[in-house]
Order: structure tokens, then sequence, then C-alpha cells
């Protein structure tokens, strides 16, 4: 080998080690691939995760929940129904053309559109309009007082109107452009979402010049890919899970507690559950105590309302559930007939299938005859969002609005417009509106109040816990948890 060789060869090496530690990937692996990258036609954690680092929202909330600009640098009340949003004038969208107050309003538009059936639409259905005052100002009109417009501005993601416009819905979902810290490279359908660095970007820069986040359902393989170093962060982590990376230095558990809350949904108009009674039984049988301590083991807190400490709108009068499975089963013999009726319990892998296993078994043991159906995520969101007698008897959610107001859970879950509701009940739907429209803060707690009551009296849903968030991690990823389950790349980095 020649001297010039060697030095040829001593300089790649060197320059090899010298590489910062930014430039190696990063692989995520999610429970379920996304059921769709444009940001305003769904809303579930495994698209959440990908699109949330294409797109930039009008605010976001920084890591100790304080909402902070975005896309948008200032905002201001100018009366109850009025506010306008100053925009920044230098971002461009990952084709190159400027972001300006006409994508805004289009973005408002569009998600706001009844006939677009935006899932979110609950969540912002309380604008009105939206006009472009210049290039860089915005206002938004609300349909009466808003109090929690700018926790729900957190979700609206920016979309470029002219590249919408042109390709449609279905093609802008296939090959998204927006103008965050990464951009769309490609989507293997059911396997994997490529993203890549936007060197071009804004705002803080990501570390990693590509990300790659895999569908993996199976939560053992998840575990197996970390441990293996093929995953470098993975999701849906359960305690047992967590303590097999105790003591093993190379990888890592992280936490927090969250806002989302676990419940159990009730199709109300279907036997069994369209009975009042047997809806008390079933609340009685559910060990929400034994549920979060003997199941998951990581900072759950049973609840019994749909709403968390982390929530404005939390009632911390509403008496907890009753787990009485005796008397439960009296109220079940006395109708034995409609709760023997079968009932289908819709679930996705993304849900911990322990949970849904064990309120199979407390209800199955009292005389009900549950049967469990595991779908796909967009199967199950289908199911879930449909017309009561195509819906399941049964049904487990955590929801969370990533806006910490109650306004973004009870009102989705809770009143007769949503599509999401299987409630209805004109006393609550007052209630709820009465919360959403008043800038009186006493006013809305009162009203959120009474609400949670009324579904606890009328057992139109059944909350079980505020839920923790278990992800594991590469020990060199450094990446803090947010009570809004955000993954936001260009918030997390390599340790040195």
């Amino acid at each position: 080998m020649t001297p010039k060789l060697n030095l040829l060869l001593a300089s790649v090496a060197a320059a090899t080690l010298a590489l910062p530690a930014m430039a190696k990937d990063l692989t995520v692996d999610l429970s379920g691939e996304p059921s769709s990258l444009d940001p305003q036609v769904q809303w579930n954690p495994d698209s959440y995760y990908v699109y949330r680092n294409i797109f930039d929202n009008l605010v976001t909330r920084d890591n100790d929940g304080n909402i902070v600009p975005q896309i948008a640098t200032a905002w201001e009340q100018v009366s109850d129904t009025e506010m306008l949003l100053t925009l920044r004038d230098d971002v461009t969208f990952h084709d190159g053309q400027k972001l300006t107050a006409e994508d805004v309003v289009f973005s408002v538009q569009r998600i706001t559109d009844p006939e677009f059936a935006s899932p979110q639409l609950g969540q912002f259905n309380q604008i009105a309009s939206a006009e472009a005052v210049d290039d860089v100002t915005v206002k938004l009109t609300t349909d009466g007082p808003y109090p929690a417009l700018m926790a729900q501005l957190v979700k609206l993601s920016v979309v470029p109107k002219h590249v919408v416009e042109e390709v449609g819905a279905e093609a802008f979902n296939a090959a998204p452009v927006g103008s965050g810290p990464y951009k769309f490279e490609g989507w293997d359908r059911g396997v994997s979402v490529t993203l890549t660095r936007n060197d071009d970007y804004w705002g803080e820069a990501g570390p990693f010049e590509g990300a790659t986040f895999r569908a993996v359902p199976d939560a053992a393989t998840r575990l197996a890919n970390l441990q293996a170093g093929t995953a470098d962060l993975v999701v849906g982590l359960d305690s047992d899970g967590a303590a097999q990376l105790e003591g093993q230095g190379d990888v890592k558990a992280l936490s927090a507690p969250t806002e989302r809350v676990a419940y159990l949904g009730l199709n109300l108009d279907k036997p069994p559950f369209n009975d009042p009674e047997l809806r008390k039984a079933a609340s009685m049988v559910i060990d929400n105590q034994g549920i979060t301590e003997g199941l998951l083991g990581a900072g759950e807190v049973p609840m019994a309302q749909l709403a968390s400490p982390a929530h404005f709108g939390y009632a911390e009068a509403i008496e907890p559930w009753v787990f009485d499975p005796d008397a439960a089963k009296e109220i079940v013999s006395a109708k034995a007939d409609i709760a023997a009726t079968p009932a289908t319990f819709a679930t996705a892998p993304v849900f911990d299938q322990r949970i849904v296993q064990a309120l199979q078994q407390m209800l199955n043991d009292v005389g009900f005859n549950v049967s469990i159906s595991v779908t796909d995520m967009p199967t199950y969101l289908n199911i879930v969002r449909s017309e009561p007698a195509d819906n399941a008897e049964l049904s487990f959610g955590r929801w969370s609005c990533a806006c910490q107001d109650a306004d973004g859970i009870a009102y989705p879950l809770l009143h007769s417009e949503s599509a999401w509701s299987r409630v209805n009940d004109p006393e609550l739907d007052k209630l709820l509106d009465e919360a959403r429209v008043s800038l009186d803060p006493e006013v809305r707690q009162d009203a959120y109040a009474k609400a949670h009551q009324m579904v606890r009296d009328n057992y139109y849903v059944l909350p079980m816990y505020q839920a923790a968030v278990l992800y594991g991690a590469s020990a060199d990823l450094d990446f803090t948890p947010t009570a809004n389950e955000s993954m936001f790349l260009n918030r997390m980095s390599w340790s040195e």
C-alpha cells in the first residue's frame, strides 16, 4: 500500500470519526401506520407523530405546556369574537413558495367546512370566518365568544393552498407539502414513512438528516427492535416493557403524565347498553384501581370524568366510580336476556390489549356477552364515528385534544352534533355550549362540573383513567416527553 493511499485512508477514517452525532438518522417504531398524512383529514397518534414534523401550526406549546408562537408571532383579541393574528414573513413551503395569510385562511376554511368532514371539525367549528387583512395578518371571527380558541389553534396546521387546489386531497395526502422542519420523502404503505431534513427551515433545524417511522403493530417486536438497536425510539411501551429495559445501558424508558383520558365508550342506541341500569352495572364491574396499579403501573390515575387535572374544566368534586361486582351481577341477573345480547368491543393495536381483555373479562364475568374485534386504526376510527346502527356496542378510547381544555375532549365525545359522540341529551348540549362560549372562567368551570356530573349520573360514557405515556429510547437520544404527546424531531438530539 502506497504512502499516499495510507494517508488518504487515514484521512477518511478521521473524517468519519469526526462526523457529528446528528449525522445519524432516526428510526421510530409506531404501533401502526398513519391513517393519513394530511393534517386536516385525521387525528390519531400514529398520524400526528409523523405529520406534525412536516407541517407548522399557527401556534404551538413548548415543553412546559405554554402556548408560544409558530407561524403566528403575535395575536390580539380585538373584540369578544375577533382575533388578529400576525404571521411570520420568512416562511416557505417545501416547494419553495412563500407561506402567506391566504394559506392560513385556506387552512381554516378547509378544516371548518362541514362538507370536508374533518374529524377535527368539532374543535374548530366555532370559527365563523377567516380573512386575510394583508400578507401577514389574519382576522379570525368566532361564532360568539370562544375562550378555548388559542388552545385549539395549537393543532391547526397550515397547508399550502396552491398545492392542495392543484393536486386534490387524495394526491396531497399521498405526497404532503408543508413548511415544517422535515420534508416528506416517501411512504411505503403498510411499512414506513420516510422524512428528510428541511435545511431551509425558518426555525430550529432538525438534528437528523432523515427519520423513518415504521409500522410495527406488535409491542413485543417494537421492544425487541429497540433492544437490538434497529429502532431508536418506540411508542406504546407498557410497564412490563419498561421493566425489561432497566439495567440495560444502551436503552432507557421515558414517561410523562398526559392530558389523555382513557374511557369505555358505550353505544346508547343498541342493547345491552341502551339500558341505563345495565350501563350502571358495567361501571360497577370496572376495577379502575386494579387496572391502573396492577396492569399499567406507569403513573396513571383513575378518573370518573372526561377531563383530567391537566385540563381547564376538571371538576374535583366528581365522585369515583363504585367498584361492586356483586351488585353489578344482581342488576345483570334481573335483565339477563338483554345483558346477554352479543356486544362487539371495537379496538385497535394502538391500544393496550391487556386493558381491553381485562374489561371484556370483567363484563363477561357478571353476565354480559362481549367479544373483542381488533382492526387497523383507520377501520376502527370509521367504526367509532359511524351511525349508531353501524357502530360497535363498546369501544375503547384514549382521547387527547392536545389543548388542555375540557372543550377539546368533552365536546367531541359528548355533544350530539359531534360525529364522535353517541350521546343525545339537550340539557348536556346546553351545558357544553355554555362552557364553550363564556369568557367567564367561573361560568365555564361551573358548566363543566354540571356536565361531568350528568355524564356520571347517566353512565353515558365510562371514563377510566388519566393516561401516562411510556416510550423506549436509545440511551443516547435526548427526548423529553410532554403532556400533549407530541414527537417534535427538532426538539430531540443525539448525546455527544
